[in-house]
């Protein structure tokens, strides 16, 4: 006897847009498509409400996701995996740029007079 396998589900890549919630993102997930008269490529979007059960992603996060039975009124997708983390701007700042941005210490004019000459 085999055992059963679960059907194909749908898989998706895309943006986290939105941190709503206790355990919800948003997720946009961008696609392109060609006019139907024209024929000139369009760029279109969709926005999903997704599951992410140990509120792992961030803001900017490329995550891919899966296709999942209802988990509440509007999320039918659930986090599989973050692909690319973010760059914050905390992350962005390195020692070096630290050290680069502190001022030194100048000379000083002894006196008011010799400020002048």
């Amino acid at each position: 006897m085999s055992t059963p396998t679960r059907n194909k589900r749908q898989d998706l890549i895309g943006i986290v847009t939105s941190r709503s919630g206790d355990k919800s993102i948003k997720v946009t997930v961008p696609f392109k498509v060609p006019h139907p008269r024209y024929q000139k490529i369009i760029n279109r979007k969709t926005v999903v409400h997704v599951h992410d059960e140990k509120n792992e992603a961030g803001l900017g996060d490329k995550v891919e996701i899966m296709e999942t039975r209802p988990i509440s009124r509007l999320k039918r997708w659930r986090l599989v995996s973050i692909i690319e983390k973010a760059v914050t701007a905390s992350a962005a700042i390195t020692e070096a740029d630290v050290a680069a941005t502190v001022p030194t210490k100048t000379a000083k004019p002894a006196s008011a007079d010799e400020a002048k000459a």
